[in-house]
């Protein structure tokens, strides 16, 4: 006896993709050593390294703390 089509169980559901993390990266990726920030970004490479596993809420902080970021670069370097 073999099974009909309306027999065979669903196929299970497939996984919802997470959606895309936003980084405030521009692809400038040069760390100024006396502030210690990503003259792209304006992210400490310790921030960096954590961007993907933080939390959204965390992020979002830190990318409205980020412009303000500019004035420990030397105006040199800017």
């Amino acid at each position: 006896m073999t099974k009909s089509m309306t027999d065979q169980r669903p196929a299970p559901p497939r996984p919802i993709a997470n959606p895309p993390i936003t980084s405030p990266c521009i692809m400038v990726c040069t760390v100024d050593g006396a502030s210690g920030l990503c003259l792209g970004c304006y992210r400490t490479l310790g921030e960096i390294a954590e961007w993907s596993r933080m939390g959204e809420q965390r992020r979002q902080q830190l990318m409205l703390e980020l412009p303000s970021r500019i004035e420990r670069i030397d105006p040199k370097l800017r």
